[in-house]
């Protein structure tokens, strides 16, 4: 790989990792020598600029019996190889992004491997070879047909003229905060009474869902007629939202586990592809029950890339250890509950304090944070989750969504690839929130009884997965 142009040299001398990169960028090319190293301008959703290396190439997809070249631009930001590239499509005239699980109609491409990111493991030419095989499941670009009258010009002009941040892409003109929460009851309320309490929207609307044994309360709203608040029975009514809240769980006369969350996965086969549909750039919010397999299942039905389909999961005891650290304790560190929301949850430390600027990163392990962390969770013991506290940990959530807080929260995420985790379930783990979803904090050695915790749950989860149609 040619890096010898001196204005190649003179951004990549700015890059934090100056030698790790270049010695990543000539491994890439040893694979994959038609990637060409070139410069850009990034405009972030500050305004701000920065000159920074992408590469751009083709990458051979085999589709039906025949091979196509599908044009790719990777963006590498200045903290290389550490941080993972934004990938994107380069759609040519004569070509439409289709849009799918893997790739959004903006083209902007969505991997487990960009999700689960943790260098030295993770790898460009891994995440070039993970991006093959996805296209040939799954082919993103079509020729353009002589009946679609869109004009292809206009496609590309509508990719070219995306901001892109670190956390993902978005248009120049900001969109209105729409929320939506689907399911009625007890959390569906405090759900919405709590997100107009906590954030600033523009709208949210709030519908129940028939089959749904959570119904109810939905009569109440409209007789009291709440400011910025739409009552509907119809899920075309959250068309356009910034994030969605599913809070519908169905009610099942079963006796047998497997077949009361099997009434579930069957009520969000009718709601989820929905929802997505009508949102495809929503941040979706899951607190329906059990959390993580729901926000599995609501994943693969959604086709939604998986840092934006998140479950509440552990924020609220997250929220609770970090209090009780702080005030009972006095440490003043930020503290994150992980794993499955059970018995089998641990806790874990970050390494900045409360009042920090810096990212957060989770402190490993040690003899010192184990017993604060053991202490917190006696004082959290008889501390249950009722529906109120569920409705403000989600409004939490969802202020740091439509703000771009870039806030540290403990949601259920797409575990596969973190601290060594190989199967494809989730679990909480931290995760910085913003307005393009979920970008997870580095993976840790846990200690031995941490560890076999999550592993355990790995298995338990991975198990009833199994046995569930999706």
């Amino acid at each position: 790989m040619d890096l010898s142009s001196e204005k190649i040299q003179r951004i990549l001398s700015k890059y934090k990792f100056h030698d790790v990169a270049v010695e990543e960028l000539q491994k890439i090319h040893r694979i994959y020598p038609g990637m060409s190293p070139s410069t850009g301008t990034f405009t972030f959703s500050d305004s701000t600029q920065k000159d920074l290396l992408k590469l751009i190439g083709n990458v051979p997809v085999k589709y039906d019996g025949r091979s196509y070249n599908f044009p790719i631009q990777l963006w590498l930001m200045d903290s290389f190889p550490f941080t993972p590239p934004i990938c994107l499509l380069r759609p040519t005239p004569n070509m439409v992004i289709r849009e799918g699980k893997h790739v959004d109609a903006r083209g902007r491409i969505h991997l487990p491997g960009l999700h689960s990111w943790d260098y030295p493991k993770s790898s460009v030419v891994g995440l070039l070879s993970e991006m093959i095989a996805k296209f040939e499941e799954d082919p993103p670009l079509s020729s353009k047909t002589t009946g679609d009258n869109k004009d292809p010009q206009e496609l590309l002009a509508f990719v070219s003229n995306l901001q892109i941040n670190d956390g993902g892409i978005k248009h120049h003109n900001q969109p209105i905060n729409k929320v939506s929460v689907i399911g009625g009851g007890d959390l569906g309320m405090a759900s919405v009474m709590s997100i107009l309490s906590k954030c600033s929207v523009d709208k949210l609307v709030f519908t129940d869902v028939t089959e749904s044994s959570t119904k109810g309360g939905s009569t109440d709203l409209e007789i009291f007629s709440l400011p910025k608040v739409e009552v509907s029975r119809d899920f075309s009514a959250s068309a356009g939202s910034r994030v969605v809240v599913v809070t519908a769980n169905a009610w099942s006369s079963e006796q047998s586990y497997v077949s009361v969350v099997q009434t579930n996965v069957d009520l969000y086969r009718g709601i989820i592809p929905n929802l997505a549909r009508l949102s495809p750039n929503a941040v979706m919010i899951i607190a329906s029950q059990p959390v993580d397999i729901m926000t599995h299942v609501a994943w693969r039905q959604s086709g939604l890339p998986p840092t934006h389909v998140i479950g509440a999961g552990c924020n609220l005891d997250s929220e609770r250890l970090s209090h009780v650290l702080d005030i009972n304790l006095n440490t003043h560190k930020q503290a994150w509950v992980i794993g499955e929301l059970s018995d089998n949850k641990v806790a874990v430390m970050s390494n900045t304090g409360l009042s920090s600027s810096a990212q957060p990163q989770i402190a490993p392990g040690s003899n010192t944070t184990k017993p604060l962390l053991d202490r917190a969770f006696e004082i959290m013991k008889n501390r249950g989750q009722r529906s109120w506290s569920v409705g403000l940990s989600i409004a939490d959530i969802t202020n740091s969504i439509l703000t771009n807080k870039m806030k540290a929260h403990s949601v259920s995420t797409l575990a596969q690839g973190w601290g060594g985790i190989g199967t494809e379930v989730f679990l909480s783990l931290p995760c910085i929130m913003g307005s393009n979803g979920s970008t997870r904090l580095a993976g840790v050695s846990l200690g031995q009884e941490e560890d076999s915790k999550l592993r355990d749950s790995v298995t338990s989860l991975s198990n009833l997965m199994s046995q569930l149609r999706i």
